[in-house]
């Protein structure tokens, strides 16, 4: 036979990378230039550890405010704590942290200052009318079942909590805390309790990661100081009466802040995403002018 009639012989003509015109080529050819567009990690994006470590610090602080939570609705609960003495503690709080929003703000505002104070009073206002209805809301349902409830809520509001941008707070993950602290302060002993428990979880749950935003937009140094604050208050509040805990949540803080960064940072270097001809038609082209 000739070279002509060979199967393996390439014929004559080159091959074209068209779909629609018949070519004496099989379906599946491809040409020693197809390999040629292959590129490896073209929008891979590289992790610096230290700044991974800073950004799961956010995820560390908001576990340890659960904490914080937990250890004022304890001794509370033992009596060691007057719900007079959060109240004043709690306000104290709130009109430091939003003096400090406000400084932070540059000047921005999209609400004003009336419109803050309205909505704080509204919510105080209705939390404080509700607070005898809210103490007796679980009297038919078990303590444990109580427990339980609250441990599924707190432990959803951390998985729903939007960590990338926590300001203002999810609804789910804020109404995920909110329901689990209702189910804890109805166990407490008195109303004022309950409002005390209620003011304190709007204060952790939803003022602090908005000002926790703010440090990190316009103060990027304060945030770091102000997470390891949170971290060491929610270890010292659980050594304070449960050392276990305490221990078990010093090292979940470790591994989510250092464990969990290194592990994301090593695992980087082996990603191997391939890119080329075969992959989908990407659309660059601004359409938003089809849509009006």
């Amino acid at each position: 036979m000739g070279a002509d009639s060979d199967p393996v012989a390439p014929p004559t003509v080159p091959w074209r990378k068209v779909l629609y015109e018949h070519q004496p080529f099989p379906d599946n050819y491809v040409d020693r230039r197809f390999l040629e567009e292959l590129r490896r990690n073209i929008r891979v994006r590289q992790y610096r550890y230290w700044a991974v470590v800073r950004e799961a610090g956010l995820v560390a602080q908001q576990l340890s405010c659960v904490a914080v939570f937990l250890t004022l609705w304890f001794y509370m609960e033992r009596g060691d704590l007057g719900p007079s003495t959060l109240l004043w503690a709690s306000l104290g709080f709130a009109l430091l942290g939003y003096g400090l929003y406000e400084a932070l703000g540059g000047g921005s505002r999209e609400r004003t200052r009336l419109a803050d104070l309205q909505s704080a009073a509204v919510f105080l206002a209705f939390t404080f009318g509700f607070s005898p209805v809210l103490k007796t809301l679980t009297e038919s349902v078990s303590t444990d079942t109580v427990y339980a409830m609250s441990a599924m809520m707190l432990l959803a509001h951390l998985v729903s909590f939007p960590y990338t941008q926590p300001s203002p707070p999810g609804s789910l993950s804020l109404n995920a805390a909110l329901f689990g602290s209702v189910c804890l302060a109805s166990r407490l002993p008195g109303a004022l309790h309950t409002f005390a428990m209620l003011s304190c979880a709007l204060l952790v749950f939803a003022l602090w990661p908005c000002l926790l935003h703010r440090l990190r937009e316009r103060a990027e140094w304060s945030f770091p100081c102000a997470a390891a604050l949170v971290c060491v208050a929610g270890v010292g509040g659980l050594a304070s009466f449960w050392p276990e805990g305490a221990l078990l949540l010093f090292l979940a803080l470790l591994v989510l802040t250092l464990a969990c960064p290194l592990l994301l940072v090593h695992l980087q270097r082996h990603k191997d995403n391939i890119h080329g001809p075969w992959d989908e038609a990407e659309i660059r082209e601004d359409l938003s002018r089809f849509l009006s």
